[in-house]
């Protein structure tokens, strides 16, 4: 297997942008029709995300062996598809029939050869993580809507109940689907600690031509049947009884693992279990999008927890101004400390330099990276890294 082949066959047929994905699924359904129902009802938005996903992995298959526990997830969260092992041969069959079509006179038995051999390694990996969990998990769980409320004029927290628990730990997210978005699926990550009772609470913000955050802000009620895949994502989970400070980092709703890291650090420090210190920092663009103010002022009733509220563009704010990222690398820590960070790509990116940056940088930096892929979707990929 010709690992630099791949990468170079890859990148021609990227050239063609568009097209390429155009063709795979026109290939996909008219082959077989009965994939159709698998995939959303719109797909103009993220046509390109599922063919790009299998190009991007099996073109680096001689990364195979760094990136197994990401090939994995991808498989065990394809069931909640109700993907089979057979539909992997549909998919694989058309991503070599669009290759051969954009590759033209390039696509040689050598290169057949050479694809065949990646995506069957690819998709052994894949199928053999979903065989195993079939023994222990799930391919979904079922939830009920119990209460929608809008808290600002973009952001809604919704609670539920899964009918059965989701064994989650604080920090990890889910991927949703909702009645007024078919199959299309979007990750949330819960905003509280895994309770007796199962319940989950998430915050969700509009997204701009969002397929799912629309909905799920503005038409979500009480009642509504919701699907939920399993718990995926490991950068934003802890220790809760280690002793190591963090400062935690959140733009908008990014929030979220935060509170539930925060209510298992609680738990741990009643029970006498660590004695580490957290300061969070939450920033937003307007004061009226700083919603979690009541759950801040909990927390902060104890030693151990102090949180500073940012907004970046709205000058009557009383408090700072400015860059949730900027205010954050000011922060003054007492001792050796790690960060945490969640917000947009864009926030994570300007935070994890300003702190690095820093007059005392974190001894690490971790956050959470989620591609918004269409069915089957590209997974989570955990991110951390010593910044010295």
């Amino acid at each position: 297997m010709d690992t630099d082949r791949l990468k170079s066959t890859w990148g021609e047929v990227t050239l063609h942008g568009d097209d390429v994905a155009l063709y795979f699924y026109s290939h996909l359904f008219v082959t077989h029709p009965e994939l159709r129902d698998m995939f959303p009802l719109t797909m103009d938005a993220q046509r390109d995300r599922l063919v790009g996903a299998l190009g991007r992995v099996v073109s680096n298959v001689d990364q195979l062996g760094e990136v197994v526990p990401y090939v994995e997830q991808l498989g065990r969260d394809h069931r909640r598809f109700a993907v089979i092992a057979e539909h992997y041969d549909a998919v694989g069959a058309s991503l070599l029939w669009t290759l051969q079509h954009f590759l033209g006179d390039r696509w040689t038995a050598d290169v057949a050869r050479d694809w065949a051999d990646a995506y069957g390694v690819v998709a052994a990996t894949m199928v053999g993580a979903a065989e195993e969990a079939e023994d222990h998990q799930p391919a979904w769980w079922d939830a009920e809507i119990i209460e929608a409320t809008r808290v600002s004029r973009e952001i809604a927290i919704v609670r539920l109940q899964p009918d059965s628990p989701i064994p989650y730990e604080s920090g990890q997210s889910m991927a949703v689907t909702i009645p007024q978005a078919p199959r299309v699926w979007r990750y949330f990550t819960p905003a509280n600690a895994p309770r007796e009772d199962g319940g989950i609470e998430f915050h969700v913000a509009l997204v701009p031509g969002g397929l799912v955050s629309r909905p799920f802000v503005s038409s979500v009620r009480a009642g509504d049947r919701i699907r939920l895949g399993a718990p995926v994502g490991t950068a934003l989970t802890i220790d809760p009884a280690g002793d190591s400070d963090l400062l935690m980092v959140a733009g908008g709703t990014g929030i979220a693992p935060f509170l539930a890291l925060a209510e298992e650090i609680e738990r741990a420090w009643r029970n006498g279990q660590t004695n580490r210190h957290v300061h969070l920092v939450h920033g937003a663009r307007y004061s009226w999008s700083l919603y979690a103010g009541a759950r801040l002022r909990h927390f902060a009733q104890y030693p151990w927890f102090t949180a500073t509220e940012v907004v970046s563009d709205d000058p009557t704010f009383p408090g700072p101004r400015g860059l949730v990222g900027d205010v954050a690398a000011a922060v003054t820590m007492p001792g050796r400390y790690e960060a945490l960070v969640c917000g947009s790509p864009m926030m994570v990116s300007h935070t994890t330099a300003a702190l690095t940056g820093s007059p005392r940088p974190p001894e690490s930096i971790s956050f959470e990276e989620f591609s918004i892929t269409s069915e089957p979707p590209v997974e989570a990929t955990a991110n951390s890294w010593p910044t010295r």
